[in-house]
């Protein structure tokens, strides 16, 4: 590892370490809204890795509720201990996103992001009409998580025992997806963006490679629900709705999405600047609308133009075309 990576890593460490003292100066109503930030930096990275294609995507918000609803299910009716429900939302996300792939990636670009809206769409209908999913009023009451080994017992119900759970969750998650976007896969999507037809001509399945990026963005947005369904204690169909998705979209943009680090500083600043117009939603998607103008004008690459941190992490933004192919189209 160089230098500048070993920076980037001691600057990443310093920042979860920093996060970890939360709990630690702040009461328990800035550590539960950490806790929101910790999901939400999740949520937007994994949203990266659907971008990193070329799409943008309206159903990122209910594979999120897949993942919530997963959990919910499980601990209401099976009383599911924690990791079941965390592995199984994240797995049941990524099953309905692979069969929502067939169909929706047959189309690019705006064509594709009218189709996740209407996925999205139908998805939440079935949550609001079916009262196996609880209807309008969704679940209320998952009981917090814990931990037992014989006589050894953690209960998650403080919001700083969860914060700490969630935040664990989270690193451990965007490391993974940080490895997967440096990886040669990674690299094929980042292809595929910026080349596809190239990428086609020397035999990339650019589909295939699509359909991946789809459902693994899917898993861990599913981690994200079921973090988000045990940190509020309920799961309505509201809670997933198209206005979330919106705001997920421009905190992505307004963040930066050519690097692993802008959504993640975009997520934590806007969090915290949405939390200041709790008491003024009226304005809400009027001061949002302004905020994604003037980016557009003068910082098209979001916030990561200010704070150019590409080399200490090692982003690949203009990793060059992979030009060894199998016959069967895979990047050898």
């Amino acid at each position: 590892m160089n230098t500048q990576k070993r920076v980037g890593f001691g600057a990443a460490l310093i920042a979860v370490v920093a996060a970890a003292m939360v709990p630690v100066v702040a009461g328990d109503y800035y550590v539960s809204f950490s806790t929101e930030i910790a999901i939400m930096v999740l949520m937007l990275s994994s949203y990266r890795i659907v971008v990193l294609t070329g799409e943008w995507s309206f159903a990122h918000v209910v594979l999120q509720g897949v993942g919530a609803y997963t959990a919910a299910i499980l601990v209401k009716d099976w009383g599911a201990p924690f990791p079941i429900s965390l592995l199984a939302g994240g797995l049941m996300a990524g099953i309905v996103a692979a069969v929502l792939s067939f169909p929706l990636l047959k189309m690019r670009g705006f064509y594709f992001l009218m189709g996740t809206f209407g996925a999205a769409e139908a998805i939440r209908l079935l949550w609001r009409k079916f009262r196996y999913f609880g209807g309008t009023r969704g679940f209320s009451g998952i009981s917090a998580p814990y931990l037992e080994i014989g006589d050894f017992k953690i209960d998650f119900g403080h919001p700083a025992a969860f914060f700490y759970l969630a935040l664990s969750v989270c690193v451990v998650c965007l490391l993974i997806i940080w490895s997967i976007e440096q990886s040669r896969l990674g690299q094929i999507w980042r292809t595929i963006e910026q080349q596809d037809v190239l990428a086609q001509s020397v035999g990339i399945d650019t589909r295939r490679y699509r359909r991946i990026a789809f459902v693994i963005s899917a898993i861990f947005a599913g981690v994200a629900g079921v973090l988000l369904a045990y940190a509020f204690g309920s799961v309505t169909p509201n809670r997933f709705n198209l206005n979330f998705a919106l705001y997920l979209m421009i905190w992505a943009i307004v963040g930066g999405t050519r690097s692993f680090y802008g959504v993640i500083i975009g997520g934590i600043l806007l969090m915290g600047f949405d939390e200041s117009l709790r008491f003024a939603d009226e304005l809400r998607p009027g001061i949002y609308g302004v905020i994604l103008i003037l980016v557009m004008l003068f910082w098209p690459q979001g916030l990561e133009r200010l704070v150019r941190l590409d080399k200490l992490f090692g982003d690949k933004k203009n990793a060059p075309l992979p030009t060894t192919v199998t016959s069967k189209g895979d990047v050898a």
